[in-house]
């Protein structure tokens, strides 16, 4: 791995990782390239040469997906304006070749996606109806990337600050008609996928209504969390398949870095984005611990792994109007992007992923007006937000409590990550991970 400067002082990476990043971002090449950089880096790899040769190729033998739920193009300007200023630039905006992914769903109903129909969409290829969990329109099970890792013996892992049983993990490790039976779609992880590493919320699924489990029923942070599970109690199941159940951030560090891993580390989500407690984004374990966790755990697999990652405080704080709190879960997810990236500078042959799967809020951001106030209640305008670096101030609009069908901005850099460029649709990164994965139709 080699690290240079463009003529402008932007950063840019030189080796064999592929990191794709659908979470924010613009233009059709990476900052400090111009397309005709990127035509000839293309050009060079197809040929077998050029001073690019072998970046962009080669099999990837380790796959790191990476989801920032409900990102899109102004939440990732937000993150950037408010952390790092405009001389500054996000992790997710130094990777090498940038372009957009188109997200609507099959759904005979709606135009604009859920989480459930997007992340079918990435781990399937095949576009499908919200609220479906790696099933097509006819509710037939679909086989995911994760499956097809696991076919190919590679070690799997699921890790996230929503429940880890919530639409995006579930739809690489499951299938279900409907995303909301997390009880089955933990099950399934546990006996059917064999997921070796899951890292998240959700306890509450994992437990039958009125055991407890590590994570006490009615907390005051939201009276309304307890547990639910319809699967009888799974943690118990699981224990007796091989897994470590950890609940807290010091059981997670102590666990030994092999085997199979479950962590379990809040009733629901890992923030509160409603209840009393809300808005709070500050989870037991940050997102950069888990995934590092997940990462000692499943390097060990000679033949490689696959790992999804996910960042779901965007999508919820998006959703209710939280900005500050939206940015917080924002810089963590960038700081993970950062920690895959120096993993794949020390492990070649890795495509890391970074997802966004929808646009959630309507975002904009806006220059100070008294007289442009668009929303209220949780849609009001919020600000000031300072432009880091400096005194200016800005401010944030929300358009709807919901998603829209805005296009996500996606990214890549290493193997195969010149097929990143242009216009995609969701579907295609699937292909594109396949692709580099080289596991084949059938796998």
């Amino acid at each position: 791995m080699r690290v240079t400067r463009t003529s402008g002082g932007r950063i840019r990476l030189v080796g064999a990782a592929l990191a794709v990043v659908l979470a924010g971002g613009t233009g059709a090449a990476v900052q400090g390239w111009s397309g005709a950089e990127v035509a000839r880096e293309r050009g060079g790899h197809e040929r077998g040469q050029g001073h690019g040769h072998g970046r962009d190729e080669g099999r990837a033998k380790n796959v790191i997906f990476i989801v920032g739920d409900g990102m899109g193009m102004a939440h990732r300007e937000l993150i950037r304006l408010t952390t790092v200023g405009r001389e500054g630039e996000l992790v997710m905006n130094q990777l090498r070749y940038q372009g957009w992914a188109q997200t609507d769903p099959a759904d005979p109903e709606e135009v604009v996606t859920d989480s459930a129909a997007g992340a079918t969409a990435f781990s399937t290829g095949v576009r499908s109806y919200n609220g479906a969990i790696a099933v097509d329109l006819e509710g037939n099970p679909v086989r995911t990337l994760l499956e097809r890792a696991e076919r190919a013996g590679k070690s799997t892992g699921l890790v996230t600050t929503s429940q880890v049983t919530d639409a995006t993990p579930a739809a690489f490790g499951s299938h279900v008609a409907d995303r909301g039976n997390q009880s089955e779609i933990a099950r399934q992880f546990i006996e059917e996928s064999e997921v070796e590493v899951i890292l998240g919320g959700g306890e509450d699924w994992w437990y039958p209504a009125g055991t407890e489990g590590q994570w006490p029923d009615n907390p005051a942070s939201d009276p309304s969390e307890q547990s639910k599970g319809t699967a009888g109690n799974l943690v118990e199941r699981a224990q007796s398949l091989g897994y470590r159940y950890v609940s807290t951030a010091e059981e997670l560090a102590a666990a030994p870095n092999r085997g199979r891993l479950l962590g379990l580390f809040a009733n629901e989500e890992m923030f509160e984005h409603v209840g009393p407690a809300a808005p709070l984004y500050e989870p037991s374990v940050p997102l950069t611990d888990m995934a590092s966790k997940a990462l000692d755990v499943l390097s060990r697999d000679r033949d490689g792994f696959f790992l999804v990652i996910e960042e779901e405080g965007i999508d919820e704080m998006a959703h209710h109007g939280h900005g500050q709190e939206m940015v917080e879960a924002g810089r963590a997810l960038d700081e993970t992007v950062a920690l895959a990236r120096e993993f794949a500078s020390r492990n070649r042959d890795t495509l890391i992923v970074v997802a966004g799967d929808h646009e959630t809020g309507g975002l904009a951001i806006e220059n100070p007006d008294e007289n442009d106030e668009s929303g209220e209640g949780e849609q009001a305008e919020e600000g000031p937000f300072t432009l880091a670096g400096t005194d200016l101030t800005f401010y944030v609009d929300w358009t709807t409590g919901g998603h829209t069908g805005g296009a996500t901005p996606a990214s890549a850099e290493g193997p195969g990550a010149s097929a990143m460029v242009g216009v995609r649709d969701n579907t295609d990164i699937h292909d594109l991970v396949l692709d580099a994965m080289r596991l084949g139709r059938r796998s």
